[in-house]
């Protein structure tokens, strides 16, 4: 029987396909990558928390008040290419930690352009720090490279997972850091971005010394391994199996547009607040909760996407995040909580498209050409994000925040319909059809929990 489209091929008799335990150097990739994701966790909120605010501190204008979220989701589309090059070339370790080292310098730039009021200078310092963003993304991918088809899920959410601690204690230090800068002379706003030049340098450290063996080039030499170990009647291409074409389509869509429709909606919640009387230490609060929902539930996200399907977990993103909006759009400007609450749902609802995108992709993509691709792949995320957060504060400027809400919730349930078809073009291949990536000869024994 053929697999479900975005979902773990199965293993049974019928395949024929014997399941190679996960290598011990599992527990010990996931182990640094989790430490590392706390320490970045804190220098990705502080673009989240007061980005758009000091841009509109220094601009004098909400209009453009969207553009850095813009930016350095560009710097991370950027990054993307950048990173997935080295780690395709060299390794996770060497492109992770290049990506975070990029990210510090990018930080400081911010702080240094606060400090001059020189605004050209932020947009370019705003742009490098993207990179972190890329990284902390891009991390998720390295959890999953020795991971077994049916823990993949569970092996994304456990690094994303890790993300939460810092990601929500750096948007509740805003009034801590924004004391510290100020005692150096530096704007309050600019506070956080010292916090994510230690918090990514940290994790560049982390990364650069203790993620060994690296998990891909581990990945990779098991797969050649199962390769040359197969039935010599089985005719493989250089380099080796071809993209799921369907499923990379379907994991990418998933993923990009809700990251549009969570940028759109995150960046200017704290304007909005900020617009009605709030001070900036509650916007951080919604922001941390926000963040919090974006990385807390990502253990039970894994879950589900490993034990009910891939496809059944997208779908579900796009109705919580439909939610979000109209919540959103009709919370009271006064009333923290109800903000509150749904930017927790716009958080949970990014967390299941990611996931559940994240483990699409990883299946329908080979270990020999998987770092490229995923590169590729956060390469339309990032300029998702770009575009979310660009058009956000125009929207806002013409419509006002309500649009913006109920646009982003609008867009976000056209997944349900796309998620829907892809399953009923893999449940018309089912009765006798292969699944389009799987080879029709007896495929190979899969290796660190590689897919063919």
């Amino acid at each position: 029987m053929s697999a479900r489209h975005g979902e773990p091929a199965p293993h049974g008799p019928a395949t024929k396909t014997p399941e190679h335990p996960e290598p011990p150097e599992q527990r010990r990739v996931l182990a640094v990558l989790a430490l590392s994701q706390v320490l970045s966790g804190a220098g990705l909120a502080a673009g989240i928390t007061v980005g758009a605010l000091l841009a509109e501190e220094m601009l004098g204008s909400t209009g453009l008040s969207g553009l850095p979220a813009a930016l350095f989701t560009g710097g991370a589309a950027l990054g993307a290419v950048g990173i997935g090059r080295i780690c395709q070339r060299w390794g996770r370790r060497p492109g992770l930690t290049a990506g975070y080292a990029t990210a510090c310098l990018g930080s400081l730039g911010v702080v240094l352009a606060a400090a001059l009021g020189n605004v050209p200078l932020l947009f370019l310092s705003l742009l490098v720090y993207g990179a972190g963003t890329a990284t902390t993304l891009m991390a998720r991918y390295a959890g999953a490279d020795l991971a077994a088809p049916a823990r993949r899920g569970r092996a994304v959410s456990l690094v994303l997972f890790a993300t939460t601690l810092g990601a929500v204690a750096g948007p509740n230090l805003v009034g801590v850091t924004g004391d510290v800068a100020h005692g150096w002379g530096i704007p309050r706003l600019a506070g956080p971005f010292l916090l994510a030049v230690v918090a990514y340098a940290a994790a560049a450290v982390v990364l650069g010394s203790f993620l060994r063996p690296d998990p891909l080039r581990l990945a990779r030499e098991r797969a050649e391994a199962a390769a040359a170990d197969a039935d010599d009647s089985v005719a493989f291409e250089p380099g080796g199996p071809r993209a799921d074409a369907r499923g990379l389509v379907t994991g990418t869509a998933v993923m990009t547009l809700t990251q549009l429709v969570m940028i759109a909606i995150m960046t200017m919640t704290p304007v909005h607040m900020r617009a009605h009387g709030h001070p900036t230490q509650a916007a951080g609060l919604v922001i941390a909760l926000h963040v919090a929902a974006m990385y807390l539930p990502s253990p039970l996200t894994g879950l589900l996407v490993d034990r009910i399907g891939r496809l059944r977990v997208a779908a579900a993103s796009g109705a919580v995040l439909l939610a979000a909006g109209v919540l959103a759009a009709l919370a009271p400007a006064h009333s923290v909580p109800a903000l509150a609450a749904a930017l927790v749902l716009l958080g949970l609802g990014w967390n299941l498209g990611l996931v559940s995108g994240t483990a699409i992709v990883t299946d329908a993509v080979p270990a020999a050409t998987r770092a490229s691709t995923q590169g590729l792949v956060d390469v339309g995320i990032a300029i998702a994000g770009a575009t979310g957060g660009m058009a956000s504060g125009l929207v806002v400027a013409t419509g006002g925040y309500a649009t913006l809400a109920l646009s982003g919730g609008a867009l976000a349930l056209g997944l349900v319909p796309l998620l829907a078809l892809a399953g009923r073009r893999a449940h018309g291949a089912r009765p006798g059809a292969p699944a389009p990536a799987v080879p029709s000869a007896p495929a190979p024994a899969p290796a660190s929990g590689e897919q063919t």
